[in-house]
C-alpha cells in the first residue's frame, strides 16, 4: 500500500453500523465508529468559535494528538488517514488528493489546533468546500505555528472566498503563504478577497492562478495593490486578464512599494497592457520578478517594455516566453539593458525566439557590461538547435576534477567566490562570480545546469555540504554519478564528506 494514500476512501461520511471494539493500533486499519445522529446542515458563523471543540474538553486536555485525531474522526464520522497519523509531528504535511471532503478536513483541523510542529500543510484537491475551509480558518486562529497553507483546487467558489476574506481581515494568524489556485473564483470573489488583502499585512505570498478573474477583477486587484503593504509575491497566471486589467494592475503598482514577484503569464495583457507595465518599470524600485509569458505581446509591446528596462534598477528576471515577437524585439530588449549601466537583470527568457549571429555578437558585448545576465533563446538562425547548444561535460564533474588536481576541497573553491567565505550567495552574484573566475572555464549552459543543482528555491545557491547534511551531499553525488555512469554512490558520499570536512 502506498504510504501517502489513505487507508480507505476518505470522501464519504460513514453512517453504517458500529464496528466491534478494537485496540488503538487496530483502529488505524478499520472504519471509524459512526458518529451519533447530528444535524447535517451548514454550521452557522455564530457557532464558529466552538465548532472545533470536542464536548469533553477536560478529558482531552491531556490526550495525545494521535488519540485526539482518532476521536475527532469518530465525532465527524470519517475514516482516519494513516499518513496524517504517521507524520503529524513533522514540519511538512502533504495531504493533496486524499479525498478528505469537508468532514475529513474538520477532523484534521481539530487535531491541528494544538499542534506546534507543522509549518506547511498541503490540502489541494480534497473537495473541502465552504465547511472545510471554515474549519481550517477556525484552527488557524488558535494555531500560531502553521505558516503555509495550500487549499488549491477545492471548488471553494464565492462562499469559500467569503470565509477566507473574513479570516484575512482579522490579521489573527501566523499564516504568511496562501495558495488558492483553481478554486473557481470570479470577479465577485476577487472583490471579497481584495477587500481583505487591502488591510492584511501578514500574508506575504498568495497564489490566485487558474481562476476566472476578468478585467473587472483585474481592476479590483489593482486597487488592492495600491493599498497593500505586506504582499511580496502575487500569482495571477492562467486567468482571463486582458489589457484593461493589466492597466489597472500597473496603476496599483505605481503606489506599491513591497511587491517583488508578479506572475501574469497565460493571460491576454496585449500590447496595451505591456505599455502600461513598461511605464511602471521606469519608476518602480521593488519589483524583481515579472512573468508575462504568453500574453499576446508583439514587437510593438516589446519595444515599450524595452524602454522601461532602460531606466529600471530593480528587475532581475523577465519572462516573455511564447509571445508573438521575433528577433527584432529580442534585439531591442538586450540593447536597452546595454544602455542601462544600473540594470540588475539576471535572467531574460525569450526561449522561443530564433536569433541571428548578429544578435549573439551584440549579446556578448552586453555580457561584458552585465556579467550577471543570462539570456535564454531558442537557437541561432542557420544552425540546428542541437548544434547551437554546446555539448559539454557535467559541471559538477569539472569542479571535482579541478579540486583533485589542485589538492583542495570542493567547498573551498566555492567559498573562494564570496568575499566573506559564506556558504550561500544570491543566484545573480554566483552567476557573475562563476563567469569572472578563470580557474574552471564553464559555458553558460554548464552554469545553468550548476545553478539548477545548487539553487535552494529562495533565490540563493547553497554549497554548504559540510553543514547541510547527507541529503545535499547525496544530491551532489548523484550529479557526479550521472556524469560518470558509476553506481557506487556510497563511496562518493564518503569522499565528499571528507572534502567538505
Amino acid at each position: 500500500m502506498d504510504n501517502d494514500e489513505p487507508l480507505e476512501s476518505e470522501t464519504t461520511e460513514e453512517t453504517g453500523t458500529q464496528s466491534t471494539p478494537h485496540s488503538s493500533d487496530e483502529m488505524l486499519y478499520c472504519e471509524a465508529e459512526a458518529a451519533p445522529a447530528t444535524d447535517k446542515g451548514k454550521p452557522t458563523r455564530e457557532s464558529s468559535e466552538t465548532d472545533l471543540e470536542i464536548e469533553d474538553t477536560e478529558k482531552y486536555f491531556t490526550t495525545g494528538q494521535k488519540e485526539l485525531y482518532m476521536e475527532a474522526c469518530k465525532l465527524v464520522g470519517v475514516v482516519p488517514v494513516s499518513y496524517f497519523i504517521r507524520n503529524m509531528e513533522e514540519s511538512y504535511m502533504n495531504l493533496n488528493h486524499h479525498g478528505l471532503g469537508p468532514h475529513g478536513t474538520k477532523a484534521i483541523a481539530i487535531a491541528l489546533v494544538s499542534n506546534t510542529t507543522l509549518i506547511t500543510l498541503e490540502l489541494a484537491d480534497n473537495s473541502i468546500m465552504e465547511e472545510g475551509i471554515l474549519s481550517l480558518v477556525e484552527m488557524l486562529q488558535e494555531n500560531y505555528y502553521l505558516q503555509e497553507l495550500n487549499v488549491s483546487d477545492n471548488a471553494l467558489g464565492f462562499e469559500g472566498a467569503k470565509v477566507i476574506s473574513e479570516f484575512l481581515q482579522k490579521n489573527s494568524s501566523s499564516l504568511v503563504s496562501l495558495q488558492l489556485s483553481g478554486n473557481k473564483f470570479k470577479d465577485q470573489s476577487a472583490e471579497l478577497l481584495c477587500q481583505a488583502l487591502s488591510a492584511n499585512y501578514r500574508i506575504k505570498e498568495i497564489d490566485l492562478s487558474h481562476n476566472e478573474f476578468s478585467d473587472k477583477g483585474g481592476e479590483i486587484l489593482g486597487n488592492m495593490l495600491a493599498l497593500n503593504v505586506g504582499l511580496l509575491t502575487l500569482d495571477l497566471s492562467w486567468n482571463h486578464l486582458c489589457s484593461r486589467a493589466a492597466v489597472s494592475l500597473s496603476n496599483g503598482l505605481r503606489s506599491n512599494v513591497t511587491l517583488k514577484t508578479l506572475d501574469l503569464s497565460m493571460n491576454g495583457c496585449g500590447n496595451e497592457g505591456a505599455a502600461a507595465l513598461a511605464e511602471v518599470l521606469k519608476t518602480n524600485s521593488s519589483l524583481a520578478y515579472l512573468n508575462v509569458s504568453n500574453n499576446d505581446i508583439s514587437n510593438e509591446g516589446i519595444s515599450k517594455i524595452s524602454k522601461g528596462l532602460e531606466f529600471n534598477e530593480s528587475l532581475r528576471s523577465l519572462k516573455l516566453f511564447l509571445n508573438p515577437m521575433n528577433m527584432d524585439g529580442a534585439m531591442s530588449l538586450i540593447t536597452s539593458i546595454r544602455r542601462n549601466p544600473r540594470s540588475k537583470m539576471e535572467n531574460l527568457d525569450i526561449s522561443h525566439v530564433m536569433v541571428s549571429e548578429q544578435f549573439v555578437k551584440l549579446l556578448d558585448a552586453v555580457y561584458t557590461i552585465h556579467p550577471q545576465l543570462d539570456v535564454v533563446f531558442k537557437a541561432i538562425q542557420g544552425l540546428s538547435e542541437k548544434k547551437s547548444l554546446v555539448q559539454s561535460s557535467n559541471p559538477m564533474k569539472l569542479i571535482q576534477s579541478y579540486a583533485d588536481q589542485n589538492n583542495i576541497k570542493v567547498l573551498d573553491f566555492f567559498k573562494s567566490l564570496t568575499p566573506t567565505g559564506t556558504m550561500k550567495m544570491p543566484v545573480g552574484e554566483f552567476w557573475k562570480a562563476m563567469i569572472q573566475q578563470n580557474k574552471i572555464p564553464l559555458n553558460r549552459n554548464q552554469l545553468r545546469e550548476l545553478i539548477k543543482r545548487l539553487d535552494d528555491k529562495s533565490g540563493m545557491v547553497n554549497f554548504s555540504w559540510g553543514n547541510g547534511g547527507r541529503e545535499k551531499l547525496s544530491f551532489f553525488a548523484q550529479g557526479l554519478l550521472l556524469a560518470s555512469g558509476q553506481a557506487e554512490i556510497q563511496t562518493l558520499e564518503i569522499r565528499l564528506w571528507l572534502l567538505a570536512a
